[in-house]
């Protein structure tokens, strides 16, 4: 026997009740548990912004306005002359002492020749002037005696002299009573004014034997004055001839000119054929091993940064997979506006602020560069640690 149940339209309208009411639990619990869900996620992301920003970030300071910079080496010539031969050209790799190009050295070459013959010249002078000085001597000594002997030969005049004077007095008072010839008078007479023409020839000769001894003197100190405290090699006028024979090698040397330091050679303007001047820059060696980054920071992070902290850098070139180590060398000695070439003038009435970058110094590993190159004006990135 079949069992029939009847179900009344209250029936179905408590039971869609219970469903309904069942169902706004259940979605009730679920906003909740969503609610809780995204507090609690809120929370968590909050407080790992705090932990990032408390203990990550604020021990790094980071920029991306830096640049790979090198103390570029310029080539100049010291001497002037025509280009003869260029070895290189740009983006040539260079070592330090390579021959970058050749000058002309034909005038340098016969300068040299000059400088040589004329120090040979001075060295056969002074060997000369220490002979001399010996030959004074005995030029001295030999005018003394020329002296003495015409210092007896003025007292022998003299003595004659006075023996003419007696003999003329003597015949003089003889000569009244006829005892003594005129004759004999007469040749008296002429003997005395012979004796007297004597004496002033002895004076004179003793005064000339006199002026040829000081003379003689005199060209021994002039000659000693040139040699005395020296030798051929250490004379003064040898010492010059012998530096500018010196200078003369050195020119000829310079006409051929090398790389300062190691590197890559760029903007080349030598031409064969151009006549250069002494300064004029011929080309650029950058020195790509030695390269450093000049990174532009905020005035507002440099507080805690410090010479010798670590830094991390990337550049533009090789991406993030290439990571440079480096630290801080030091800081510029102002910001960037106040080196430009019109600096801003802030005491005006329109102004303003605005933050300052400074530049900050930082030595890139050698070792890193060998690996993986840089080019002077590429960008990078970098990251100081600022936690010591």
């Amino acid at each position: 026997m079949t069992k029939i149940t009847r179900i009344t339209e209250h029936d179905v309208t408590t039971t869609i009740e219970e469903s309904t009411d069942t169902e706004d639990a259940a979605l009730k619990a679920k906003r909740k548990k969503s609610f809780i869900g995204l507090a609690v996620a809120a929370v968590v992301l909050g407080g790992g912004y705090w932990a990032y920003d408390a203990f990550i970030a604020a021990a790094h300071v980071e920029t991306d306005n830096a640049y790979v910079g090198a103390n570029v080496a310029q080539v100049t010539p010291l001497v002037g002359g025509p280009v003869r031969d260029v070895l290189v050209d740009d983006t040539q790799e260079v070592k330090r002492g390579d021959i970058l190009l050749r000058l002309d050295d034909t005038d340098a070459r016969i300068a040299l020749t000059r400088a040589e013959a004329q120090l040979a010249q001075t060295e056969r002078k002074v060997r000369g002037l220490i002979a001399t000085d010996g030959g004074l001597g005995a030029q001295i000594a030999s005018r003394a005696a020329d002296e003495a002997r015409a210092q007896a030969q003025l007292a022998a005049a003299h003595s004659d002299l006075d023996k003419a004077r007696i003999d003329l007095q003597r015949r003089e008072a003889l000569a009244s009573d006829g005892s003594v010839s005129g004759e004999e008078l007469t040749s008296a007479r002429n003997a005395f004014i012979t004796a007297q023409a004597n004496v002033k020839a002895a004076q004179a000769a003793r005064a000339q034997a006199t002026a040829n001894r000081a003379t003689a003197i005199g060209d021994r100190d002039a000659t000693k004055a040139l040699i005395s405290g020296s030798t051929v090699e250490t004379n003064p006028e040898v010492l010059a001839a012998r530096a500018e024979r010196d200078q003369a090698k050195v020119n000829l040397d310079r006409t051929i000119i090398r790389a300062p330091v190691d590197g890559v050679i760029s903007k080349r303007q030598a031409q064969v054929g151009q006549r250069v001047q002494p300064g004029q820059t011929l080309m650029l060696v950058v020195p790509t091993r030695a390269a450093y980054v000049d990174a532009n920071f905020k005035e507002v992070q440099l507080a805690r940064v410090r010479p010798g902290q670590p830094v991390t850098l990337t550049s533009d070139l090789y991406g993030k997979s290439v990571v440079y180590t480096g630290k801080v060398v030091g800081f510029s000695g102002g910001t960037g506006a106040a080196f430009a070439v019109v600096p801003a003038q802030n005491a005006t009435g329109n102004w303003i602020k605005v933050v300052q970058r400074l530049p900050v110094r930082i030595a890139l590993d050698p070792k890193q560069l060998a690996e993986h190159p840089l080019q002077v004006g590429l960008s990078m990135t970098a990251d100081i640690d600022i936690s010591n």
